[in-house]
């Protein structure tokens, strides 16, 4: 049993944690905010209220959850959608509230998921799947910059000299991979509390106004100085009008939230099990997620999951209470209140350069490095690091698997991710039923192989 002066301490550590971390949700959550197309002060706003929620009624009980990168490429799709079409579909709600209806329904779908106990479910979609979809999305955050900085497609470039804002976006993502070792072996522990993410938005901000660059600044959309603001903030957002013409345009939109939210959710859950040795009440924490993804639709916010890299932080630093994440949204909704007009002065294209990071970390290389080491190797030997739909089947990257996963990567980016997830989920258990698979993943092993690879393991 611990003392009071052990209780004590181990809530002041989970706070400083949860002080650590919201510098990185507050910077993430702007720059997703820009990538949705809501703006850094939907995003940051978000970033506070979902990280309070479900840290303090979420099935996770040490975790961050947020905007995160998936959720917010396909809520820059749904905002696209209506910014072209829903005047044209005869509606009259606003583009504003309409994007709020389907954030609402995501909300509402998360819930019915929840009560409906359809957590378990998680282990039924195969590796290969998540792998394409989320290298998929990554593919689209990646394009979705490249316009943003050029002008390409239906995208209008970052006004000021091209050269100008491609060189901030370059020098952000440069900074952001050099200061986080660099940080570690300078300052050691205490580099914590300064992240490579926000020291590189930081130098990036600096350096454009020290030459005095004609980049284009971020511009929150609101304000929150008093309660009134943040009481009219909720009522300028609060949909009102509703019809079933109204909730069958949202509905598909919300049906692909909800999905990618239990997907993004779940799987960082089984990640922060592993590290925390603790088990997720999957229900609970859908239910939690549905919740938060209702509440920012009040504010003009944008959806979000349990966030697997703010998630894995915390432990990191061992956080061992839920008022680690409670304190996580806090501290981000007071950050964000005390540093607005900085956040004014910060360059669009530094954020670029974050979100360029963002889908570098989203990107799954594990199995393209795996398939192309045994091409050039021939196969001569088995590898330690595998890639399977569950950790204890160590595998290939077969031929099959590669087709499978750059199949639903392709489909994510062309088409939507509900469909690259039913489609290949589909394929991959009607593939293993025709060759009769007891071990799908392995199916290019010879006989020798296979024996070598048991006596290894």
């Amino acid at each position: 049993m611990k003392t009071g002066d052990s209780k004590f301490a181990e809530i002041a550590q989970n706070v400083i944690v949860g002080l650590t971390v919201s510098f990185v949700a507050l910077s993430l959550g702007a720059a997703l905010g820009i990538l949705s197309g809501r703006g850094a002060f939907a995003g940051m706003i978000s970033a506070g209220i979902i990280a309070f929620i479900t840290a303090a009624l979420g099935g996770t009980r040490v975790q961050c959850s947020g905007p995160t990168a998936p959720m917010s490429a396909v809520s820059a799709v749904v905002i696209a959608y209506t910014a072209e079409q829903v005047a044209a579909s005869g509606l009259t709600i606003s583009g504003a509230h309409f994007i709020n209806i389907v954030f609402l329904l995501c909300g509402a779908l998360l819930i019915l998921m929840a009560i409906m106990r359809f957590g378990r479910f998680i282990t039924l979609v195969p590796n290969v799947v998540i792998s394409g979809f989320i290298s998929g999305i990554a593919l689209l955050i990646w394009l979705d910059q490249i316009k943003v900085l050029f002008g390409l497609g239906n995208k209008t470039a970052l006004s000021g000299p091209t050269i100008q804002n491609l060189g901030l976006a370059v020098i952000t993502l440069a900074l952001i991979f050099a200061l986080a070792p660099l940080m570690r072996r300078v300052v050691g522990p205490r580099s914590r509390f300064l992240p490579a993410t926000l020291l590189a938005i930081i130098i990036g901000t600096f350096l454009a106004h020290y030459f005095q660059l004609t980049v284009e600044r971020v511009q929150l959309s609101g304000r929150l100085n008093s309660l009134s603001d943040f009481t009219r903030l909720i009522q300028s957002q609060v949909p009102t009008e509703w019809s079933l013409a109204i909730l069958a345009q949202a509905f598909p939109f919300a049906l692909q939230l909800a999905m990618l939210c239990y997907l993004d959710t779940l799987l960082t859950s089984l990640v922060v099990d592993k590290m925390s040795n603790e088990k997720t009440r999957q229900d609970k924490e859908l239910f939690a997620q549905g919740l938060a993804n209702g509440a920012i639709a009040l504010v003009g916010g944008i959806p979000g999951a349990q966030a697997t890299i703010r998630s894995v932080l915390m432990l990191k630093e061992n956080a061992s209470l839920r008022i680690s994440g409670i304190m996580v949204g806090l501290f981000v909704l007071i950050e964000m209140i005390l540093f607005q007009d900085l956040i004014n002065l910060i360059p669009k294209a530094v954020f670029v350069g974050v979100l360029i990071k963002v889908g570098y970390d989203v990107f799954d290389f594990k199995p393209l490095r795996l398939y192309a080491k045994e091409v050039s190797e021939k196969r001569a030997q088995l590898f330690k690091q595998f890639f399977s739909r569950h950790d204890d089947e160590p595998i290939f990257v077969t031929n099959r698997e590669l087709l499978m996963i750059l199949g639903s990567a392709g489909i994510t980016v062309m088409f939507d991710l509900n469909t690259a997830v039913i489609g290949f989920t589909s394929l991959f258990y009607l593939h293993n039923k025709v060759f009769n698979r007891k071990n799908p993943m392995r199916d290019l092993l010879t006989e020798a192989e296979t024996d070598a690879f048991a006596k290894q393991n």
